[in-house]
């Protein structure tokens, strides 16, 4: 991303709100039904829609605590509030957190739940927040340009950011606070993943459709796959040794043996997949979709379909239930216990919360409505 283009989002992002409004009255105007907007479950689905939070500009990222009681949401260049707290049964508002008057990008908890971390895109710095009192503990510069994803090392005593600008990944040590180095990576490094030995890590590069795997002892990479699209962020499985890498460009979700770095088409997504998460039993591989965007050059206006999120089997690559979202269904997660899936519509300011059923009633529901939703995307 150039500082022109990075300017234009910034830029973007302050007229958000009337631009929502807009959009709105004219899909009010135009009487388009919005699927987000009613919670009754249509024939077929198998995921049941609980209920929605709105007032959520701009939501990037989501996470449920460890506990699964509360909700965190991340508000993308918001100088009010980077991160609004919101109770996970019922949807109420728990609390604003404000990040030094900058938004929120992407959010993490430590095993415990004791803690979490946010990194902020503008400033290039990462919060260390106690997630009982809602207060701000520890502030760490990266010291790179254009924040966006964190990983915790699974001993958690590292924590690793990538910065999208400055094509670096920063190192930084939880017990002192302090940088132990940036490592350099391919151009636009996005999702992280480290394995659970601490030895290797993993970077979804967006810039040319990039996999690169990295050895923590030496710093040094290799690029093991390039579709020359926009790789944007892994997930993984330890125990199988595989990883699963969304594309955006190509609406692809590869998936990569650890063992041999050999790399293969998982599944065929909607048009720009954004995040993916792997349920706790690393069974289902959820995805959301922003769908078509409004133009080559602009998606900050909603586009000409909904969005959605998808449900594959992580085994097989069936889909295996599928949800017509909002405009640009963008942040997603999924609860610890897995029976509870939010996600967020970017350009509607909302959240939506859905429960999920056991990996044994999907496998009984014939595919959902894979079949069925394709012909609803369309406003």
């Amino acid at each position: 991303m150039n500082k022109n283009f990075a300017l234009k989002i910034i830029l973007s992002a302050v007229l958000l709100s009337a631009i929502v409004c807009f959009s709105a009255g004219n899909a009010k105007a135009a009487n388009i039904k919005n699927p987000s907007l009613t919670l009754t479950d249509p024939p077929g689905q198998i995921v049941h829609h609980l209920f929605n939070i709105e007032g959520t500009p701009s939501a990037k990222g989501v996470a449920l605590t460890t506990d699964g009681k509360e909700i965190w949401t991340t508000l993308l260049l918001n100088k009010k509030k980077g991160i609004s707290v919101f109770d996970a049964l019922t949807g109420k508002k728990i609390t604003d957190i404000n990040l030094s008057n900058g938004g929120g990008v992407e959010i993490i908890f430590n095993a415990e739940g004791t803690k979490a971390y946010v990194s902020q895109m503008e400033t290039g710095k990462v919060f260390e927040i106690d997630t009982a009192s809602k207060k701000i503990l520890r502030v760490f510069n990266t010291q790179g340009t254009w924040t966006k994803f964190l990983a915790l090392s699974p001993d958690e005593k590292t924590l690793f950011a990538s910065n999208w600008e400055s094509n670096d990944v920063s190192q930084i040590d939880l017990f002192t606070g302090k940088l132990v180095k940036k490592i350099k990576t391919v151009t636009t490094p996005r999702g992280l993943y480290v394995t659970k030995d601490n030895s290797t890590l993993y970077v979804a590069g967006y810039d040319k459709g990039e996999i690169e795997k990295i050895d923590l002892s030496t710093g040094k990479g290799k690029v093991i796959f390039k579709s020359n699209g926009a790789m944007r962020q892994i997930v993984g499985d330890d125990d199988n040794g595989v990883l699963f890498v969304s594309d955006m460009y190509w609406g692809i979700i590869y998936q990569v043996s650890m063992k041999t770095d050999k790399v293969t088409k998982f599944a065929k997504t909607d048009y720009n997949p954004n995040t993916i998460e792997l349920s706790p039993d690393k069974k289902i591989l959820f995805v959301s979709c922003r769908g078509i965007n409004y133009s080559a050059t602009d998606y900050y206006i909603p586009g000409p379909e909904w969005g959605s999120v998808l449900m594959f089997d992580a085994q097989t690559g069936k889909m295996l239930d599928a949800i017509v979202g909002g405009n640009q269904p963008t942040a997603l997660a999924i609860s610890p216990d897995g029976t509870k899936l939010v996600f967020s519509d970017f350009l509607d300011g909302r959240m939506e919360v859905f429960q999920v059923p056991p990996y044994e009633t999907f496998l009984n529901g014939n595919g959902g409505r894979s079949l069925v939703y394709k012909k609803e995307l369309k406003k």
